[in-house]
């Protein structure tokens, strides 16, 4: 997470490529995720597949969530998200939005939710409160 936390910062001064961008979010908010996911699988007593299951929907969580974030910070209203809008491009930050554009973004959020639901086979219906909260990710407003 403070590898993350740095190519952020250097994001402030230098323009990044979608890869980079990518694995800065992967590396922060990415992370974070998964450590929840992975150390809730490890109190659990989770066996390997499972633990890799829920890694893997991590990260795809994860980066759905951050690419969320990039398109909220350009189409949310402030009153709604209690924010100011574009906060990352008046910072010129490199953002999903605007590497890939706002509808690219909102098809790549839709695609790691996809991703990140499938990677929830093997638990049946004992991941649906982490399918809900993919979907909450996908459609939150703030």
């Amino acid at each position: 997470m403070v590898g993350g936390q740095m190519l952020d910062l250097i994001g402030e001064n230098e323009e990044f490529d979608l890869g980079t961008i990518s694995r800065l979010q992967r590396m922060k908010t990415g992370q974070l995720m998964c450590f929840a996911c992975e150390a809730g699988a490890i109190l659990g007593k989770a066996g390997e597949p499972q633990r890799k299951a829920l890694k893997n929907f991590a990260h795809d969580l994860g980066l759905a969530f951050q690419v969320t974030d990039d398109i909220l910070d350009v189409e949310a209203d402030p009153a709604e998200t209690g924010k100011p809008a574009n906060q990352d491009d008046n910072a010129g930050k490199s953002t999903f939005v605007s590497e890939m554009g706002i509808d690219n973004a909102k098809e790549r959020a839709e695609m790691l939710i996809g991703q990140a639901v499938r990677h929830l086979h093997i638990f049946g219906g004992r991941a649906d409160v982490l399918r809900d909260l993919a979907d909450y990710v996908l459609g939150r407003r703030t």
